[in-house]
């Protein structure tokens, strides 16, 4: 197997690019994923939109501008032909979860083995025709804009916060003013441009075009919150009443030094190594659920088409759509899967997922001690997938 180049110009190291660009200021990195040119055509994705399980959207922008009228609509999947009659001039197709669709495409997340894989979240393509867009806006998360097909012209403003107006009365939020133009050029099959959160960008097809969205989350406190209560709830020492000192205090009144009492407690469970495994399975859980519904196959390799396979020399991924990440808690490895933590698994198994969390293709010389009936579970649950070397084409 040829391993993919890292996205990155050929001068800059990781090293680099994490302290000097990373969040900080974006990157233009020409023919940056080469792999991705000529994986798709626009036909594919306009087919693939019209699929009862895609997580499609269909952007217009009106050909007037009607005053107090709005000017974008979006219709979400599921999406008919019908809705591809009679559209504006100006007009978008989005497609959330990409990979999902195409475990081809979600192996390019090796060209991004820099950023850990916990931090992924999903790719999403954008067809536009000519003259196309989503308007001017900006995104919370980092994101790495691949061009796939076409040629689509970038433009970067100002850094927005939370003071950032929108357009009022508008299904997306879009604004109008990006403020000093700090970067300005037509991307090309194969181009990234790297756009760190909260900065403004503007990409407008220059013809028919496929823009592919590799983008980059990371958890925010209430989902940690939320996550660490749910975690919380199996273990039965956290049910048991505190024990609190008693001051002299009027009946209907609970003093500060009731609740500071209450917090001390609190803060010393968080700092001790309980607290500590607890957030641990709470990031855990949080990081590797996935954000979309899993799509089920619809035709599966039975485990004798599996040995068959791997013993001709296919390898076993990880399927990119799903999330498969590991860890030390309490000084023991443990790995998790979509949310859920794998407990009951041999140490040969945890291996082989290790290692294809980090993103190795594994053969037969790699499987030979796990059973392949365990391996085909992993098939059913989505956390991997047989490449035998042969590209199965979108429909």
């Amino acid at each position: 197997m040829i391993a993919l180049p890292l996205c990155l110009p050929k001068s800059m190291s990781k090293a680099q690019f994490l302290s000097e660009y990373w969040q900080k200021k974006p990157l233009l990195i020409k023919n940056g994923l080469p792999a991705l040119v000529g994986m798709f055509e626009p036909e594919d994705i306009l087919g693939l939109a019209l699929e009862e399980d895609a997580s499609a959207r269909l952007i217009t922008q009106a050909d007037s501008k009607a005053a107090d009228a709005p000017q974008w609509q979006v219709k979400k999947s599921p999406l008919a032909e019908a809705d591809f009659d009679n559209l504006p001039k100006f007009w978008t197709v989005l497609i959330q979860n990409l990979e999902q669709w195409s475990p081809e495409l979600g192996a390019l997340w090796q060209a991004f083995d820099f950023i850990p894989q916990w931090q992924r979240d999903d790719i999403m393509v954008s067809f536009a025709p000519k003259g196309g867009s989503v308007g001017k806006h900006y995104d919370d998360y980092d994101v790495f804009l691949a061009q796939g097909f076409g040629h689509r012209r970038w433009q970067l403003g100002k850094v927005c916060d939370e003071s950032t107006e929108f357009v009022a009365g508008e299904p997306i939020r879009i604004f109008d003013d990006m403020g000093e133009i700090v970067f300005d050029e037509v991307l090309e099959a194969g181009d990234v441009l790297y756009v760190p959160p909260k900065w403004s960008h503007f990409g407008v097809a220059q013809d028919d075009c496929l823009t592919f969205s590799f983008g980059c989350r990371r958890p925010n406190l209430m989902q940690i919150i939320d996550s660490l209560a749910d975690v919380a709830t199996n273990n039965p020492a956290l049910f048991t009443p505190m024990l609190l000192p008693q001051s002299s205090q009027p009946s209907g009144a609970l003093e500060p030094s009731s609740i500071d009492a209450i917090r001390a407690q609190l803060v010393e469970l968080l700092t001790s190594n309980q607290g500590a495994s607890l957030i641990q399975q709470a990031v855990c859980e949080v990081v590797s659920k996935r954000q979309y519904d899993a799509l089920v196959p619809e035709e599966l390799p039975t485990t004798d088409e599996l040995v068959s396979a791997i013993t001709d020399g296919a390898r076993l991924k990880a399927d990119f759509s799903s999330r498969l990440i590991y860890t030390v808690i309490d000084n023991e490895t443990v790995i998790f899967a979509n949310g859920q933590r794998l407990d009951d698994i041999s140490p040969a198994a945890a291996q082989v997922l290790m290692q294809l969390a980090d993103s190795k293709a594994l053969g037969l010389e790699d499987l030979n001690e796990v059973d392949s009936d365990e391996v085909m579970d992993w098939i059913e649950n989505g956390w991997a997938w047989v490449d035998d070397g042969e590209l199965d084409e979108l429909e």
